[in-house]
């Protein structure tokens, strides 16, 4: 009995120094991997055993039992949280148990502003190293997110709404387009929907309408005038002769130099508004919401005509006559006093 019970004395005794040596260790800062960061994915439902092996393996920490103390003593057993983790310099595995809890996976922001066409949408996905242009294009080529709302989409064109998005490294094309056309559907709420149905305008004839004005201003105070014109020109039967239209023709037809020629002005498509009346076939790039409401909300104004002053801004005229006038101070003599 005497020797039983040394040897259970023994056990424990080597059990309580065993627990101490890992307790000693998990507030000591460690770092066992190369280089200055390291990414460590926890796939759903791993356990806490597993995810110490996978953060000792990637160097995080010092072995998976001190890992195990540290979330013991950290309480967070039950609160690890799946995803891409990313790990800068030596962390205690404290620090690392309370990092997991806290879900602080690792996101890449990627910011598409507004009035971008899918195919630069497309560009910019691939210069975030997220995936391939192809990939995004091919993505937003189906039009299943919108169809309720617009049966005739042929793609996503207009639908994907820009605003930054946080995402994993691996994130895959159709995931990103899928957010963002979720966004769409998010910000044309339903009092927006309703709003156009009481105006007779179809979904479809709101966003183009609001890409045009989202490609004409960047500046809020004049989008409502930017809509009004061109709702004054539609409720005529006057050309829009809106620019964007021919450029977005122009590069869908891989034709478009940079430089908007009258030659170009005369390009055959339905989309050059220019040689065809009314509104092109669908949206040439993505509005924002400031644009869509423009074109619900208009400003009260006769306008019919605006042309650049060469500095973001615009100036409106309600007769061609004093619209000439504008474009011979702002286009011809604006150009002819220029150094």
């Amino acid at each position: 009995m005497r020797r039983l019970i040394l040897a259970l004395v023994a056990v424990a005794a080597l059990a309580a120094a065993v627990a101490g040596f890992y307790y000693a260790r998990v507030d000591e800062r460690y770092q066992g991997f190369a280089g200055t960061e390291q990414f460590v994915d926890i796939p759903s439902g791993t356990g806490s055993r597993a995810i110490g092996r996978a953060l000792a393996e990637a160097g995080v920490v010092r072995d998976e039992q001190t890992f195990r103390m540290a979330v013991y003593l950290t309480g967070t057993a039950r609160a690890l949280k799946a995803g891409e983790y990313r790990f800068v310099g030596p962390a205690s595995p404290k620090d690392v148990a309370r990092k997991l809890a806290s879900g602080a996976v690792f996101l890449r922001p990627v910011t598409f502003p507004e009035g971008l066409t899918v195919k630069e949408m497309a560009r910019a996905f691939e210069s975030r190293g997220l995936g391939t242009a192809q990939a995004f294009v091919q993505a937003a080529s189906d039009p299943t997110p919108v169809r309720a709302l617009d049966p005739a989409a042929r793609d996503l064109e207009g639908y994907l709404f820009p605003e930054t998005y946080n995402l994993p490294r691996r994130a895959q094309a159709a995931t990103l387009v899928g957010l963002m056309a979720a966004r769409f559907l998010a910000v044309f709420d339903e009092p927006l929907r309703q709003e156009a149905q009481r105006q007779g305008k179809s979904v479809r004839e709101v966003i183009t309408l609001a890409s045009l004005v989202e490609k004409e201003t960047a500046k809020p105070e004049e989008r409502p005038l930017v809509a009004a014109v061109y709702l004054n020109r539609l409720r005529i039967g006057m050309g829009l002769q809106c620019d964007p239209t021919v450029i977005y023709a122009l590069e869908r037809a891989g034709k478009y130099t940079g430089n908007l020629t009258r030659q170009d002005l005369r390009f055959d498509s339905p989309y050059n508004t220019y040689r065809y009346a009314g509104l092109p076939p669908g949206p040439i790039a993505a509005p924002g919401k400031a644009s869509i409401e423009a074109v619900l909300r208009p400003a009260a104004v006769d306008y019919l005509y605006f042309v650049s002053r060469n500095d973001g801004s615009h100036v409106f005229a309600t007769t061609l006559a004093e619209h000439n006038r504008n474009v011979k101070e702002w286009q011809k003599d604006f150009f002819k006093k220029a150094p």
